[in-house]
């Protein structure tokens, strides 16, 4: 089901960026819905820094555990979020960790993918922004089409076109 890995690449399905903030947890739960309406593959990507990772398990003052610690931490905090956002039990989800700059290991995952999904902020200290650096970046250069998922914009169903409920 998951993976570590220093490239990723999806082929079809949506890709949604998750840094573990809110606002990527609002898009993840967007973007479950969508899956599962559309029927498509859920790829969870989370590109990472050591800046921005978790602590592993192995750290000690004084010592620096190895990258696989590094990237097992990431992995375990990204799958946690995962089911935390009580995705339905019938989408297809793999979650994929990546130590990339955020934006380059998303476009370079989103290649092959029918939509990129990011909340519109991420961890980034300036709250007056509509966008993030990172939304901003791949909305103008995304390889495939993106949505930006606002906070508390997760939808409510209201019909039905071609068997899909459509949100507002």
């Amino acid at each position: 089901m998951d993976d570590v890995c220093e490239v990723v690449r999806v082929e079809g399905g949506i890709v949604v960026g998750h840094d573990g903030s809110k606002c990527a947890q609002e898009a993840l739960v967007w973007a479950g819905r969508l899956a599962r309406r559309a029927d498509l593959e859920l790829h969870v990507v989370r590109a990472w820094a050591m800046m921005t990772a978790p602590q592993p398990k192995s750290w000690t003052p004084g010592y620096v555990p190895p990258l696989p610690d590094w990237e097992k931490a990431v992995h375990d905090e990204l799958t946690t979020h995962v089911k935390a956002a009580g995705l339905d039990p019938a989408v297809r989800v793999t979650c994929h960790v990546v130590h990339k700059a955020p934006a380059q290991g998303l476009m370079t995952a989103a290649e092959g993918a029918n939509l990129l999904v990011m909340g519109a902020r991420g961890r980034g200290g300036f709250r007056g922004l509509l966008l993030g650096s990172v939304s901003d970046q791949l909305v103008h250069h995304s390889p495939c089409p993106v949505t930006v998922v606002r906070t508390g914009a997760t939808g409510r169903e209201i019909g039905a076109v071609g068997g899909s409920a459509v949100t507002e």
